[in-house]
Formats: structure tokens, sequence, C-alpha cells
């Protein structure tokens, strides 16, 4: 009796706790937006700080994002920090489109995005997906420097 009283406690437990775990795969999607937003914070700062420029290559295609250090003669090198080159964005995590303010919304090909000594150059919006249809948006402010995260397809007004 005492060994069905402990079960039924702990089925009542878990059909209360399992529903409000996220699944693995919201779970990456969050922590990819969270992370991209990392970096592009991250490079902005380095930028500012070493006034060195910086470039981000979001390849929308495949998914992939590289950091490029620019030297004094404007070509681009490998970024000397380790931390630049992770892979903020995880697999299964796609890209789904970019908006910035001089070429609109790009979803197909690659963006390059500018950092100067002042930090990021153009406002934009990246939005990631998973294999479920769920959305994350990140978007980062060039002003302020500030980097934001939203759950879902958000169409941010700047």
């Amino acid at each position: 009796m005492e060994l069905m009283v402990v079960i039924a406690i702990l089925s009542l437990i878990a059909g209360i706790v399992l529903p409000r775990l996220p699944s693995t795969e919201s779970a990456k999607l969050r922590d990819s937006a969270r992370s991209l937003a990392s970096a592009i914070r991250f490079i902005g700062d380095r930028a500012a700080t070493t006034k060195t420029g910086y470039r981000l290559h979001l390849n929308i295609t495949d998914s992939t994002t590289r950091v490029r250090q620019l030297s004094p003669s404007g070509e681009e090198t490998a970024a000397d920090d380790p931390f630049l080159s992770r892979r903020p964005i995880a697999e299964g995590i796609t890209i789904e489109d970019v908006t910035i303010p001089q070429s609109g919304k790009i979803s197909e090909g690659e963006v390059i995005i500018g950092f100067g000594p002042g930090g990021l150059q153009d406002f934009m919006i990246i939005h990631l997906k998973d294999g479920k249809n769920g959305h994350f948006t990140v978007t980062a402010y060039p002003s302020s420097g500030k980097v934001k995260v939203e759950k879902g397809y958000q169409e941010a007004a700047r």
C-alpha cells in the first residue's frame, strides 16, 4: 500500500514537471539565439576597446558564422581571440533571414555585418529557426550596443 502511494505521488510530480521542461530542440534554439547575441555584443565591445574593425559573416545558406578582423590596410584576417572562432549557432538551427537597412530582408547567401571603432555599424535583425518552426529573434542596435533576444518571429521597430 505504501509503495502504491509513493508511485502515485511520483507520477503526479512527473505529470506536473515534464510538460514544463523545454524540448531539446527549443532549448538549442534559445541557446543559439543567446550565444549569437553574446557574440555580437562581444565583437562590438572588442572593436570599440581595441579600435579595430571586425566583420561578422552570416552565411544564411548553411547557417554558419565567421568573424574576421580587419588589418590596418583593410584586409580581412583570422580573428585573434579564440571566443570569436567558436560556432554560436547549434547544429539543426538555421538562420531564416537577416534584415539590415541598406539591403532589406535577406534570406539566402551571405550577409556581412561591419563593426568599427564605434562598435556595431548598422541596425540588424536576425531570425533563427529550429526544425519545428520555432523562432527566436536577435535584434542589435548600433547606437547603444544593445542586443535583444526575443522568442518568436519579431519585426522590431528601430
